[in-house]
């Protein structure tokens, strides 16, 4: 007899749909194999015939930690362009990096972690290069077309899942796993949801990973916003991956559950699928997963759905499809037109910033003087891949101008560290092979991180030369003459085998001590000092050597020299992604950094033709008083140095546009932590301060009319139309913006907000006719009376122009809407957190799984309003839901106090909630106002009659 060929599994029918193709492979799967799923390496489970799958690819803004692909511009610079149509372009040339690359390292995932959506809300958090912008429209369209790119467009294969970062009001680094973002409800719902919202509903997105952070109270990853608004937003299956670690903090450092089966199961019940934890030993977390089955916390069915969740994804992206699977043979790598791509979005990220007597663009036989930090540099961020191809913007100005008509000084400190022996800091010639030196003999230094088989420092009579870099808060970096930085490895010995500052841990950075009559040298990533052994330099717990600085030459001097000389002299300043400000670390400053101001000091007073170019990842203030032009990019990958010289040289009319605002004064920021935009005044939406550089600005070679605003209100939606003409003389960019305003509103309204854009080309004398359909939904509020968005009726002003400050055109429409009514007080009370405005309190968890309460900030004093509330015909009884101790007092219309309710007695704990009642005499509408006296938390007010 022939055997018979075994019967295809339905799992393996493509003829099948997805859902009933993950029914059948899941219940062909033991509890055991479903559990070990549920880590991040989730193992192959063989007699099926099933892979291992890992969750997690880095592509913020190209295929990072991978090794070497096409690196664009930093996601806030990507948020400059204001270009869906490019950044939809840059994601499909990401994701198709990704498949290529994948089919030669089969360690590459095709779950993508990106975009960032979180929003620019303070400019210095850490991470403010990961993000798109402050404004949740604009993240939205800028992270929608980005996930697009990401997914492709076939219409049942993805190329590349995307997991949107990080769920939720995550803008802080401080103490980012145990800080508590207090949001209160229209903050959550008109901006920090709206990001993740708009862009999960465009439906190109796989999933979310959840933040470090806590909100009111409770860690992002047992979130009940998972389930209650998330996954009610598109009928997918998302798939919520943890962020690294995260699971564990849970119970390590957030103390918020005693037991990691308990954090475990609760993270599982709100909605996470993967975790993130303990690299790739994915013991620890099945032995959690298990101890919480056999406690039961959890049941079977508990796993199933995040199991499914896990497999829908892996459908989607034809891994039991190999043969449908049009994306399997994706070959595009480092393209040609990858490379100018790279290149257009760098060009179109561009911002120039003011441009006084037209210094810009620079005639083609200006004698220019480069200098400044940043000026011969390519960095590259935490997130970046390993460039193939580089730029830097003295090479490209070398290239616009000629290098006979360049000249260059880095404007750094050249010292010598000398002994406490007299001797000096000597750096060894490296003996390392041929292949780390290029065709002219020097050092690659590319190719020496991390070696510690490199001779470490030693001392000699005559010491060698250091550029000392001051990247200000008293960091600096040293390096040799042929670039290679200052590093300590795991073996504690100082060498110079670093092309970068960089890693988890930077080795690159040092601090200079005062001393005696010298300084100490502080190691920054281990904290040790810098000693002198027998055996080399080193850092050690003891024997930390004196060292006398000796200035060979002062920055400031080498930029004064060539400036002189020069018609006109740009500075390019900033940062460097990996210091003071990145993923860990929080900025404490606006300001740049006390040696680049002296350089820049030094520049203008030698030659007032000077031009500031800041290369940064976030926002700095500087007096641009003095300053001719002033341009910014956020770091723009491989092509960064090329795109900026055609900008300069005109070869391209810039046109990006401010996606945060740009405050003029630290004075002008809230605290870190205050989340509250709405009752803090923040982002250009509330500000009411005088900007250095406004949300939405921009300048251009050219010049743009604005005219023939017209509006008109349908049934659903305001349909808007307006021209723009380029009146100049180049062919140019204009991003027209539209924002609108409620005229007369009930509640705090922004002062303008985004509601579309577009980014048109124009030739000279081009005019484009532009036409938007608003609906209704743009118009709206969360009303916290009703707990849901409401249309006011009213007028509101439509303000179209160049920038959120640069209105060229208005016009006003009246909206029929649904009038506001009072707080219906008898039918359903008030809950603490929704109140109108509120001082000195802050939001908290009613319990670990769901619901908020209100607290005094540290025990003291809290004072809530509750606008218009309705008492009806009479009420006689107040009661409070309230746990810990201290006091509720209420008063009406700001009078004197109706009554005064006091715990007793301490209760248990945080979340034992008793009821206290008293007697008051009230009717009619009524502002609400509540005292809180003492570290207590407030869940519910109610009223009888």
């Amino acid at each position: 007899m022939t055997a018979q060929t075994p019967p295809t599994p339905p799992f393996r029918d493509p003829h099948l749909p997805f859902a009933k193709r993950i029914d059948d492979l899941l219940a062909r799967l033991t509890l055991d194999e479903k559990v070990a799923f549920l880590h991040q390496y989730a193992p192959a489970v063989e007699r099926l015939g099933v892979a291992a799958f890992r969750t997690g690819q880095e592509a913020l803004h190209g295929v990072a930690w991978m090794g070497q692909a096409t690196v664009f511009p930093q996601a806030v610079g990507l948020g400059a362009t204001w270009n869906e149509d490019l950044v939809r372009r840059v994601g499909d040339a990401v994701s198709k990096e990704v498949r290529a690359m994948r089919a030669r390292d089969d360690r590459v995932g095709l779950n993508v972690w990106a975009p960032t959506v979180n929003l620019l809300r303070h400019p210095l958090w850490g991470r403010n290069e990961e993000g798109y912008s402050e404004d949740p429209k604009l993240t939205s369209a800028i992270a929608t077309a980005y996930t697009r790119g990401l997914r492709g467009d076939h219409p049942t294969y993805w190329r590349t899942a995307p997991v949107l970062k990080h769920w939720l009001a995550h803008n802080n680094e401080t103490g980012r796993d145990i800080s508590s973002s207090s949001v209160r409800p229209r903050v959550l719902h008109e901006y920090d949801l709206r990001a993740f919202r708009d862009t999960v509903e465009a439906g190109a997105v796989a999933g979310v990973m959840p933040a470090y952070n806590l909100v009111n109270g409770r860690p992002n990853h047992v979130s009940p916003y998972l389930r209650e608004h998330l996954r009610t937003w598109t009928d997918e299956d998302l798939l919520v991956c943890s962020d690294a670690g995260a699971p564990s903090n849970l119970v390590d450092s957030e103390h918020y559950f005693d037991t990691h089966e308990e954090a475990t199961a609760a993270s599982l019940l709100s909605g996470v699928d993967s975790f993130t934890d303990h690299g790739t030993d994915g013991s620890t977390i099945v032995a959690r997963v298990q101890g919480a089955l056999d406690q039961g916390l959890l049941t079977e069915a508990d796993v199933d759905a995040a199991v499914r969740r896990q497999l829908s994804v892996r459908f989607r992206l034809g891994e039991f499809d190999p043969a449908h699977d049009s994306h399997a043979d994706t070959k595009d790598f480092d393209t040609p037109a990858h490379r100018a791509l790279a290149q257009e979005a760098a060009e179109q990220a561009v911002v120039l910033l003011k441009n006084d007597d037209d210094l810009l663009p620079l005639a083609h036989d200006t004698r220019l003087a480069v200098v400044g930090l940043l000026a011969d540099e390519c960095k590259l961020d935490w997130y970046s891949g390993t460039l193939i191809h580089r730029s830097t913007p003295l090479e490209g100005l070398y290239e616009q101008f000629g290098a006979e008509r360049v000249e260059f000084a880095e404007g750094v400190d050249r010292v010598r560290l000398r002994t406490s022996q007299g001797t000096f800091l000597h750096v060894p010639l490296a003996d390392v092979p041929d292949e780390v030196r290029g065709a002219e003999g020097a050092l690659d230094p590319a190719l020496l991180a991390g070696r510690t088989d490199l001779p470490p420092l030693t001392t000699d009579d005559t010491g060698t030369e250091l550029a000392l870099v001051d990247w200000g808060e008293g960091v600096l970096t040293l390096r040799a003459p042929d670039g290679r930085y200052l590093s300590v490895a795991e073996d504690g010995y100082v060498r110079a085998s670093a092309d970068q500052p960089g890693g988890w841990v930077v080795q690159e950075t040092f601090r200079l001590e005062p001393h005696e009559n010298g300084h100490l040298l502080l190691h920054i990533g281990t904290g040790r000092r810098v000693s002198v052994a027998a055996d080399g330099v080193k850092v050690a717990e003891e024997g930390a050597e004196v060292f006398e600085l000796v200035v060979n030459e002062r920055g400031e001097d080498a930029v004064t020299r060539v400036a002189q000389a020069a018609d006109v002299v740009l500075v390019v300043a900033g940062n460097d992604p990996h210091i003071n400000g990145r993923e860990t670390e929080d900025r404490t400053t606006l300001h740049l950094p006390a040696h680049q101001q002296r350089l820049l000091r030094a520049a203008r007073a030698a030659n007032p033709k000077t031009a500031l170019a800041l290369v940064s990842a976030y926002p700095y203030t500087v007096d641009p008083a003095e300053l001719p032009a002033i341009l910014w990019t956020a770091h723009g990958g491989q092509a960064a140095g090329t795109a900026l010289a055609r900008v300069l040289a005109g070869d391209v009319s810039p046109a990006g546009r401010l996606p945060q605002t740009w405050y003029a004064a630290d004075t002008d920021l809230p605290d870190l932590l205050d989340y509250d935009v709405i009752g803090g005044r923040q982002t250009y939406l509330y500000f009411e301060g005088t900007s250095l550089f406004p949300f939405g600005h921009g300048l251009s070679y050219a010049s743009f009319s604005y005219d023939d605003l017209a509006a008109r209100v349908e049934l659903d939606a305001v349909h808007v139309q307006f021209t723009v003409t380029n009146t100049g003389d180049v062919t140019a960019d204009e991003v027209a913006q539209l924002y609108t305003r409620a005229a007369d509103p009930s509640v705090p309204r922004p002062r303008r907000e985004l509601v579309a854009h577009r980014r048109v080309t124009l030739a000279p004398g081009e005019r484009a006719e532009l036409d938007f359909r608003l609906p209704l939904s743009a118009f709206e509020f969360w009303d916290v009376a009703r707990g849901g968005h409401r249309l006011e009726p009213g007028a509101y002003d439509l303000l179209v122009g160049a920038s959120s400050e640069d209105i060229r055109l208005r016009t006003t429409v009246t909206l029929t809407g649904e009038p506001a009514a009072p707080r219906p007080l008898l039918q359903q009370g008030l809950n603490a957190a929704d109140f109108d405005e509120q001082s000195g309190g802050e939001i908290v968890d009613r319990a670990k799984a769901a619901g908020d309460a209100v607290t005094p900030i540290q025990g003291g004093t809290a004072e809530l309003t509750y606008r218009h509330c309705d008492f009806g015909a009479g009420v006689t009884e107040v009661t409070v839901e309230v746990a810990g101790e201290g006091v509720v007092e209420l008063s009406l219309d700001g009078g004197p106090a109706l009554a005064q309710l006091a715990l007793p007695a301490p209760t248990s704990g945080p979340y034992d909630y008793t009821t206290l009642g008293a007697g008051i005499v009230a009717e009619g509408v009524h502002d609400v106002h509540l005292k809180l006296r003492g570290p207590l938390r407030l869940a519910h007010v109610g009223f009888s009659g």
